[in-house]
């Protein structure tokens, strides 16, 4: 039985840094003057002339670097020794924790900054292998089997399983990405070859090696829309019910068509189904449906490692998939209680964990898309002894109307009710009588206007807003129509 990696296209991209450069005084300007030649005492004088200050002379190109009086910029600019003057533009030391969106949505920093990092959790990736020496996965690498040539180095000739790595445990060393468990052990088992396919009997040999080698978390990016048989299950749920936890990709569409399958391993009660959200809390488009998607994680547009320690961006329920996984990892290094009182703390307290504090998306409960809901990384992973307590929900705004519109905008105007709201959401459809509601602005918390622009004339609009914060959303407005002139 072949499986795939449900990921879908991959676009590399390189990590940069810098200095942050500190601002001027709000009556002054940092800027480079160029000159008609090499400067020397002469061109200083003249900018100290202006009122300016002399930061830096330059002998690689003709300028100085100075800070000026806002009048001077115009002034200096007409000596005739001076070819341009150009803003100093401030530049910024990326932020890891910004260039995966991800961890930062999940708010798995929180975690962080209260020092549990997963140390000491050991995390199977049981996927394609990983780049060992990556400088954001090398550290907390623990060791593996490549199943596909039977050997102990699984390095990763593929990418897939480099990049489900970096999501759970890439370092926190101010550069590349960040993962949800930076200090998590990573076990690396390849089953899946180059082309990105593999066999289930080599899934079922890494989940007993993950047992044998101490690990506590299988995360499983890959899976077929086929039943294996009885015997891939009786593995999964063996290693289960020796407390090990199984986190597995829900399954993409592979067309334009919806779908409402979820995938094996993911379709097994001992498994934890993952589905996938964008930016905006919203299931992604691809990201496969049905009874069994227990929670749900980022997996649009996720940036990690990739071998040859570059890093790339990628979309799917895989990308999802190791969010949830060191999300676990978080949780099991956070104190965790005997949640269902069964007389040991194993994989099915984390998973009952993870759904207890999962923020509630969609319709209310469990559902089809969102499972439980986006796991939270702060609730999910702190104070492990109790459960949070529950978040009121915000109360709805109301009272929405149309202030004012033009050929290709509308402005809105709204009632703001409630005094824990997080973000307002408002969503948009098109036509005289439409119900395909998209969301067109998450918006800060007290507001209570929004003009939206960029519409086509002549056109039926229709409108709604909704409160939410972290313990979910209100109810809507009632719904606003507007056409454009």
């Amino acid at each position: 039985m072949k499986r795939r990696l449900f990921c879908h296209a991959v676009l590399l991209v390189s990590a940069a840094a810098g200095l942050m450069a500190q601002p001027a005084p709000a009556d002054r300007v940092r800027v480079l003057i160029g000159f008609d030649r090499l400067p020397g005492a002469s061109e200083q004088t003249l900018v100290r002339a202006f009122g300016g200050a002399v930061r830096h002379t330059y002998r690689f190109i003709p300028a100085i670097a100075a800070t000026l009086p806002q009048w001077a910029v115009t002034a200096l600019s007409n000596n005739p020794i001076v070819s341009v003057i150009e803003p100093d533009v401030a530049i910024y030391a990326l932020d890891e924790y910004d260039n995966a969106w991800g961890v930062k949505t999940i708010n798995a920093r929180a975690v962080h900054n209260g020092g549990n990092r997963g140390q000491g959790v050991k995390v199977c990736v049981i996927d394609s292998g990983i780049d060992a020496t990556h400088p954001d996965l090398y550290q907390y690498y623990a060791g593996g089997y490549d199943f596909v040539n039977d050997d102990d180095n699984p390095a990763d000739d593929n990418g897939h399983g480099t990049h489900v790595a970096g999501t759970i445990a890439a370092l926190a060393n101010n550069t590349g990405v960040i993962g949800v468990a930076p200090q998590a052990s990573i076990l690396a088992y390849k089953i899946l070859g180059a082309d990105g396919s593999g066999s289930f009997s080599d899934a079922i040999a890494a989940v007993e090696r993950c047992a044998a080698d101490g690990g506590k978390i299988t995360s499983n990016s890959y899976g077929s829309t086929a039943d294996p048989g009885s015997l891939v299950k009786a593995a999964f749920d063996k290693a289960a019910a020796e407390g090990i936890l199984h986190v597995a990709a829900a399954g993409n569409a592979r067309s334009i068509f919806a779908c409402n399958a979820v995938a094996y391993p993911a379709r097994y009660a001992s498994v934890v189904a993952v589905g996938a959200t964008d930016s905006s809390d919203k299931v992604a488009s691809f990201s496969c449906r049905g009874a069994e998607v227990e929670l749900a994680a980022p997996g649009v547009n996720i940036q990690s490692t990739w071998p040859g320690g570059a890093y790339a961006t990628a979309s799917g329920t895989s990308m999802a998939t190791p969010h949830v996984s060191g999300l676990a990892a978080l949780v099991l290094g956070c104190g965790l209680v005997d949640l269902n009182n069964d007389g040991v703390v194993d994989g099915a307290d984390v998973r009952l964990r993870m759904q207890q504090t999962a923020l509630d998306l969609g319709t209310a409960g469990r559902d089809t898309s969102y499972g439980f809901g986006r796991i939270r990384a702060d609730l999910a992973a702190t104070n492990c002894g109790v459960l949070p307590p529950p978040v009121t929900l915000p109360a709805a705004p109301t009272n929405l109307r149309v202030t004012a519109s033009t050929r290709n905008s509308v402005s809105l105007a709204w009632n703001d009710n409630s005094a824990n709201e997080a973000n307002f959401v408002v969503e948009r459809c098109s036509g005289a009588n439409c119900g395909n509601f998209a969301v067109v602005a998450t918006l800060p918390a007290n507001t209570a206007t929004y003009a939206n622009s960029g519409l086509a004339r002549r056109t039926t609009y229709s409108f709604r807003v909704k409160a939410v914060n972290s313990g979910g959303s209100s109810a809507y407005t009632n719904t606003a129509k507007a056409t454009t002139q």
